[in-house]
């Protein structure tokens, strides 16, 4: 191994051993299925990894603050938009004439079929959502991108927590209204 692969796997290890536990905290907090939180963990690692080999082992100034960020990332790639969705978002689908929300039904009784339209509404959303003014896009962004909270919002865009919430509702409002005049439960 040569002195720059040495100075890269010590560092890594530093910083391994520095941020292992907080960063499975984190990962444990924020993952939406624990059977993922090794995964999850396993990415980040790989990433701090790649990131240290390429940039090289100054590029890191806060070891704890970048691995969380890292963290962040992988979570959120990890996870379906429509998982962030469903805490404000309900989605329905019609089950025996019974309305049930698709997050409330067991993961082994939907079918391939279930997932293929989840996935397809999900990217309707998207698109409808992409159509929206600018300020409503990064609103949707925050909130279920980045998981941020209404109040986190408001102090980034320098907005009232009120009007954040206003944008965010009427909005969710009117895709509903959409999906409901199409006849779709949403």
């Amino acid at each position: 191994m040569s002195k720059v692969e040495n100075n890269v796997v010590d560092r890594f290890n530093e910083i391994y051993d520095a941020t292992n536990q907080k960063a499975l905290a984190f990962i444990a907090a924020k993952c939406g299925n624990m059977s993922d939180m090794q995964d999850i963990l396993q990415e980040t690692y790989m990433e701090l990894y790649s990131v240290l080999s390429s940039k090289g082992v100054d590029y890191i100034e806060n070891d704890e603050a970048f691995v969380i960020n890292i963290a962040k990332q992988k979570i959120y790639k990890h996870y379906t938009i429509a998982q962030r969705f469903k805490s404000d978002l309900s989605l329905s689908v019609v089950i025996n004439e019974e309305e049930t929300n698709i997050f409330e039904t067991e993961l082994e009784e939907l079918t391939l079929e279930d997932e293929i339209c989840n996935s397809q509404l999900v990217d309707e959303i998207e698109r409808y959502i992409a159509k929206k003014p600018q300020d409503i896009r990064r609103i949707f962004f925050l909130r279920f991108s980045l998981d941020r909270s209404i109040e986190e919002i408001a102090t980034l865009m320098s907005l009232k927590p009120s009007s954040v919430k206003n944008k965010l509702y009427r909005t969710i409002n009117e895709i509903r209204s959409y999906y409901s005049q199409r006849g779709e439960a949403i």
